[in-house]
């Protein structure tokens, strides 16, 4: 694990042909997704194993004893994305309470706001899908990713 918060921070990628829509443009949805995977790599490079956080499906996953559904999301879209856009994604995680969180994803080319995405998550208890308190690694994640990557986005 990276002790430089930025390592796992900062996710980059680039908007291929099939992501974008009959315009040229990034189809919205794709925001949603980059958003989601930024945080799944963010969690990997933190050094946290992705099936100890998500149910994969093939594997039995009784043993997870919580789950992180997406209570609200959101996007503003500031600029065109277009295929070959290089993007750097800047994750902005925030603990809400002891049960919540959310991560701002900020979209930048070449220095310049071009998206922000927002996903909120809750955490539950997987057997009997009561709220709960965050897991462990997760809070570990947030404690460890408040710092300042410069002006938060609104």
């Amino acid at each position: 694990m990276s002790k430089d918060p930025g390592d796992w921070l900062v996710v980059k990628r680039v908007v291929r042909f099939g992501e974008t829509d009959a315009a040229g443009v990034m189809h919205f949805h794709n925001l949603f997704r980059w958003c989601h995977e930024a945080w799944e790599e963010s969690l990997e490079r933190y050094g946290m194993n992705v099936n100890d956080i998500f149910p994969n499906g093939i594997e039995k996953d009784e043993n997870l004893e919580f789950a992180l559904p997406i209570v609200h999301c959101q996007a503003d879209f500031r600029l065109p994305i277009i295929t070959g856009n290089y993007l750097d994604l800047i994750l902005y995680p925030e603990k809400i309470d002891m049960w919540s969180f959310q991560v701002k994803t900020q979209f930048q080319r070449e220095g310049e706001n071009v998206a922000l995405g927002l996903i909120r998550h809750v955490a539950i208890n997987a057997k009997t899908r009561e709220r709960c308190p965050l897991p462990t690694p997760i809070s570990r994640w947030l404690e460890s990713s408040s710092i300042d990557l410069g002006p938060r986005p609104l």
